[in-house]
């Protein structure tokens, strides 16, 4: 079995590391109502998807 030659330094271990952090989701804004949407997504509120819509939502009542 293969081993390393050469110790990692400290920095890029911590390289290594920082690329697998936890990210926040990027939301995008919706075209037509503006609210935060993920990406590739119909917009849950109005049913929206690239100008089309594809989802028929009920309005809420209340």
């Amino acid at each position: 079995m293969a081993n390393p030659k050469r110790r990692k330094s400290k920095s890029k271990q911590k390289m290594r590391q920082f690329s697998n952090r936890w990210k926040k989701p990027q939301l995008n804004v919706c075209g037509e109502c503006g609210t935060p949407v993920p990406g590739h997504t119909a917009c849950p509120s109005c049913g929206y998807y690239r100008g089309r819509q594809v989802l028929s939502v009920a309005p809420v009542a209340g």
